[in-house]
């Protein structure tokens, strides 16, 4: 939570085809196809609308689809999410930047009243959430290697989790807070994508992450990673696009478009 395009945004058109796996600690669960691959699987992580937002959803049917493995979506605030979704306050424009009375609303409209829940699921109480998460599948499934992509809120926990031995390969989208501690941690390969403006994060600093990962990867060729801007952008758009604009829209399937081609290449390949 760190910026009034963290609560800016829309509901993606269609319906899930997936389900809801009380057994998974209440995750979504959006099945391989027929001839798909068994031994590897996708975690999606949420923005800090959570699973009641069904774009989530949406978007891991396809990512299941697409790649041709299991999707899971977990529930990572198992309970109600961090802002509910008539928080969502929309813009005017895509490329509309944040006044002081925006910075106002956001604060003393979604930030103060959601203190308790931010508090409740700060970084360490979901990591460990997820952790428990993970541990779930690989004892109760056939999996050998995992794919996590998140976005926003979900995009923060991604970077943590690279740091772990949970998962092979990670996709990093418009993240929230994170350090460059972090992302020195890092020992997975990592997509990510940026869009143009990003009050969230600054340019400086996702230069400073693109130099620790450069760095890296000199150490350690093995160590792929791509950065990815999406003209026009703003923070948010890949996970719940404005659809009055077409270029909008476009830039959120090919922010997805890449997430399945990362792990094509980088879970599956």
């Amino acid at each position: 939570m760190s910026c009034p395009k963290c609560v800016e945004g829309y509901e993606l058109p269609g319906q899930p085809t997936g389900t809801i796996q009380p057994e998974y600690q209440g995750a979504y669960f959006a099945p391989r196809p027929e001839n798909g691959q068994k031994d590897a699987a996708v975690i999606l992580l949420t923005d800090a609308f959570g699973l009641p937002l069904k774009n989530c959803k949406l978007m891991a049917d396809k990512i299941a689809a697409q790649v041709g493995c299991d999707v899971w979506v977990p529930d990572l605030f198992q309970g109600p999410p961090i802002l509910p979704l008539n928080a969502m306050n929309l813009p005017d424009r895509a490329d509309q930047r944040p006044t002081i009375l925006d910075w106002f609303r956001f604060i003393f409209g979604n930030i103060i009243p959601a203190l308790p829940r931010i508090i409740r699921n700060r970084g360490s109480v979901v990591d460990a959430k997820l952790a428990s998460f993970v541990a779930l599948l690989k004892e109760t499934k056939s999996y050998e290697k995992f794919g996590a992509v998140g976005y926003c809120f979900g995009g923060s926990v991604a970077i943590r989790l690279a740091s772990t031995n949970l998962v092979n390969t990670v996709v990093v989208v418009h993240p929230g807070s994170f350090s460059i501690s972090e992302v020195r941690a890092m020992g997975v390969p990592s997509s990510w994508a940026w869009p143009e403006v990003d009050v969230a994060v600054s340019p400086q600093k996702i230069l400073e992450a693109e130099a620790a990962l450069a760095s890296k990867k000199v150490a350690n060729p093995s160590l792929e990673y791509e950065f990815k801007e999406y003209p026009g952008t703003q923070h948010g758009f890949a996970a719940r696009p404005n659809l009055k604009y077409p270029e909008i829209v476009e830039a959120h399937e090919k922010a997805l478009e890449q997430t399945i081609s990362w792990f094509k290449k980088t879970l599956l390949g």
